[in-house]
């Protein structure tokens, strides 16, 4: 076990169900924020939208409000983003959504204070990875969804529709300040939705596991997150109001975005990035899914990690698994029990001869995380992931 590790978690995090009734009370990095939501309407439903403006005039905070977030957010929702806060004087962000708006928090917070294209400052592709100029706003999260973690990390991912990238943008000084996780928010989630983020929280997760840069700190963590997300998952997925199941998915989504901080996920999430870069209408979860499966196979045929693979089986519900193919069985038991077993590429107009096509993108726009396997994977096996993968 590797027993060095890193960790600088800036966060203040707020967690538990009416946490978010104590934001007004806290120390609040500046007086006017921009509400950065989506075009949806979670956040009403929810009543998170009425909270958090009340809270903020508890603090004496004013808000302009942008809500103009996508699935699968783009470079120039970004741009027009910054744009906006910059002209309504803003002087940091409170990001209330899912983990598209968390995402967008953060490149909308470096483009608000840095000159240029947010293209500038992206590292992969034909980003230009220039270092940020200026610090950039700081921000305020408040997650309606368990599923990406990005309230705890400086991470967010933005896809560039003109030379079809979809890539991670962050700095570490872009961390928010201060994270509300209250479940309470998150009981209007419908099931569908549900399962895809929780399955997304689920794989930041085993991906840290089967990593070769897994530590003790970051095991610890991410086998807790594992546990209690396929626990509570199939809960949630039936009864969105089942508050307990809603509590123990968002610990382990938020656990997941802190164990990314100490490991990193793998090429799993460059494969899928991939997948949503080229089909902007998959859902991030459902296309992670799709791919988990063979994924894991490739790992299990190589011998590549069985013991961490054993580990994450005996917490997901088969407590005597003694080889690696266990954690296909439980994995494929989970999605079945959530509803999620039946998802095809397809169904999203992915053809199969696009297999390399995805497979030398994901490496092109995040190929970091390639590095991160617990062994090599070149361009051709992972078309080939992609190619028994696909129904």
């Amino acid at each position: 076990m590797n027993m060095n590790f890193d960790f600088n978690n800036p966060t203040k995090i707020l967690f538990g169900s009416g946490k978010l009734n104590e934001l007004g009370s806290q120390p609040l990095p500046g007086k006017k924020a921009l509400l950065l939501m989506s075009g949806g309407k979670s956040a009403k439903v929810s009543g998170a939208y009425d909270r958090t403006l009340e809270q903020l005039h508890k603090a004496g905070v004013e808000a302009a409000e942008f809500a103009k977030v996508m699935e699968n957010p783009v470079k120039e929702m970004v741009m027009e983003g910054a744009a906006f806060a910059k002209e309504n004087g803003c002087d940091f962000i409170v990001a209330l959504g899912g983990g598209a708006v968390l995402d967008s928090a953060v490149a909308v917070a470096a483009m608000a204070t840095n000159p240029g294209d947010l293209w500038d400052y992206v590292n992969g592709g034909t980003g230009k990875g220039q270092p940020l100029v200026n610090p950039g706003l700081p921000i305020v999260a408040i997650t309606l969804t368990a599923g990406t973690g990005s309230e705890v990390n400086c991470w967010g991912v933005i896809s560039n529709l003109e030379t079809k990238e979809k890539i991670g943008f962050g700095y570490q000084e872009l961390t928010p300040v201060l994270a509300v996780v209250d479940p309470e928010l998150m009981k209007t989630v419908p099931a569908k939705y549900t399962a895809y983020q929780g399955f997304d929280a689920l794989f930041h997760n085993t991906e840290v596991m089967m990593s070769n840069g897994v530590n003790i700190l970051s095991e610890t963590i991410a086998l807790s997150a594992i546990e209690n997300i396929a626990n509570y998952l199939p809960r949630a997925v039936k009864d969105g109001n089942d508050l307990v199941a809603r509590e123990h998915i968002a610990y382990g989504s938020t656990m997941a975005g802190i164990a990314m901080q100490l490991t990193s996920t793998t090429a799993q999430h460059s494969m899928e990035h991939a997948m949503s870069a080229y089909h902007h209408n998959l859902p991030h979860g459902a296309g992670l899914i799709m791919i988990s499966v063979e994924f894991a196979r490739y790992f299990i045929e190589r011998h590549a990690c069985d013991e961490q693979l054993i580990k994450m089986a005996r917490v997901m519900g088969m407590p005597n698994a003694d080889k690696p193919e266990d954690f296909i069985t439980a994995l494929q038991q989970l999605q079945k029990d959530c509803g999620v077993d039946d998802l095809k590429m397809s169904d999203y107009g992915i053809q199969k001869d696009e297999c390399m096509t995805l497979a030398v993108n994901a490496r092109e726009t995040m190929g970091g995380l390639f590095l991160a396997n617990p062994c090599p994977m070149s361009d051709e096996e992972c078309a080939g992931i992609f190619e028994k993968a696909y129904r």
